[in-house]
């Protein structure tokens, strides 16, 4: 595929022929935002305060050959479906910057719900111990260290790829020293220890919508943290009893999950010795976050 015009002279006109390819890609809508972020990833190298108001000032400068043809395969990626995140390598979760490639989830604008209310009821312990199950990125476990000074965080996460991302990112954000990442499924790293808080976005999508999936998600996300049997609930049936042990009494459990699961998640917590059980809606008044006090 031929990306790139024949005489690309300035930013504007390779910021142009950018935009032009990127409609033909899986977000037209996107094609001018997506084509701005990535010609701004490239000229932060020789640039770092490159931002779209610097972009537009020096619009009429000469674009570098190295420039373009970076460009060039950059937009060729994106107009293949690959999500803009795993092109530049970062994404913003809780106003963090968090380092993202193939081997970990993207981080969801809703998820952050999770991070309010694990903050919420941390509140209820001096010096809370918080258990990240399936940490992936570790953006979770990151922003609730960043956010609660006296917590110590666990974090558990079967991919050691992943865990190498974790880890990163904690030393970048300056709160290693207070996450403690473990290799292992679920709880399996700390069968023995308490906490006062358990918090989780696990995989819950149904392995019947792969197909209905966006692109982006279906080709490029590690399919591992996205999908949980043909009910969709095969990883809480494990989680919310294993959780229950785990947690002091009167500690809690806060969850993310899926479309149409509430009533099922419901009654996992309450059949695991839950009570409280409480639901906060998503932007879209859907169930997103499930939290429970063990008693």
């Amino acid at each position: 595929m031929q990306t790139s015009p024949a005489n690309v002279s300035t930013l504007h006109m390779l910021l142009a022929h950018a935009e032009r390819v990127l409609a033909t890609g899986p977000h037209p809508e996107k094609s001018r935002r997506d084509a701005e972020v990535l010609l701004l990833h490239l000229l932060h190298k020789n640039a770092p305060g490159a931002n779209l108001a610097w972009l537009i000032a020096h619009q009429d400068e000469i674009a570098s050959a190295d420039v373009a043809n970076a460009l060039r395969e950059l937009v060729e990626r994106r107009a293949a479906g690959e999500p803009l995140q795993y092109i530049t390598g970062e994404t913003e979760f809780y106003h963090l910057p968090i380092e993202v490639n193939r081997d970990v989830l993207i981080p969801r604008p809703e998820t952050e719900l999770l991070v309010e209310k694990a903050v919420e009821l941390a509140r209820d312990f001096p010096t809370p111990r918080i258990l990240d199950v399936g940490t992936g990125s570790g953006a979770i476990a990151i922003a609730l260290a960043h956010e609660c000074p006296a917590a110590m965080v666990t974090a558990t996460e079967i991919s050691e790829a992943a865990l190498k991302i974790a880890r990163r990112n904690a030393a970048n954000i300056r709160v290693a020293d207070r996450i403690r990442f473990l290799q292992g499924d679920l709880l399996e790293p700390v069968a023995a220890e308490k906490f006062d808080l358990v918090v989780s976005n696990p995989p819950y999508v149904p392995e019947r919508d792969r197909e209905s999936l966006s692109v982006e998600v279906r080709d490029f996300e590690p399919p591992q943290a996205l999908f949980a049997g043909e009910d969709s609930l095969a990883v809480y049936r494990r989680l919310i009893p294993a959780a229950f042990d785990a947690l002091v009494s009167g500690g809690f459990v806060v969850l993310e999950i899926g479309y149409g699961q509430k009533e099922s998640v419901a009654a996992l917590l309450a059949n695991s010795g839950f009570t409280e059980t409480h639901f906060t809606p998503d932007l879209q008044g859907i169930p997103r976050i499930a939290s429970a006090r063990r008693p």
